[in-house]
């Protein structure tokens, strides 16, 4: 799962802590919806048909009103038109996603690409370059040497 991203809070102990448990909770009731809205195609704009989009996390405000919804096309192709498509018809896909949850307010989405795919892509890459890869197994020798 992806890393919890800051909702640009207005408490500081509160972006120390991270979200709340009701954050959570709330932000996977929300992904879960938007997730099936988006898997039955049910959206009707021509960017969006036939594309396959995976809802990976969903941030939730503290107060619930607004959520950002990371978001990672299939491929991970055509995604500067796909946020544009989504962001066009963000307020109908609330308007589904509200239908399917309960809350007291429906959050105004939001959407950005999930970048997390691509820095795990760039560790890998790192760690599988020669001049880091032979100091790895050089290090990990040692500690088994030493019964670590």
């Amino acid at each position: 799962m992806a890393k919890h991203r800051d909702m640009g809070h207005r408490d500081p102990r509160q972006r120390a802590r991270g979200p709340s448990q009701r954050q959570l909770r709330a932000g996977e009731l929300v992904r879960h919806a938007l997730a099936e809205v988006l898997t039955r195609e049910e959206i009707h704009h021509e960017d969006l048909a036939g594309v396959a989009i995976t809802v990976t996390e969903v941030a939730l405000s503290t107060d619930l009103r607004q959520a950002t919804c990371y978001i990672m096309p299939l491929g991970g192709k055509d995604t500067d038109k796909i946020l544009k498509a989504l962001h066009r018809v963000g307020p109908w896909l609330g308007g589904q996603v509200a239908k399917r949850i309960s809350l007291k307010f429906a959050p105004r989405l939001h959407f950005r690409i999930d970048g997390s795919f691509d820095n795990a892509s760039h560790i890998d890459d790192l760690l599988r370059r020669e001049d880091v890869a032979s100091g790895l197994v050089v290090h990990d020798l040692e500690n088994s040497e030493d019964g670590a």
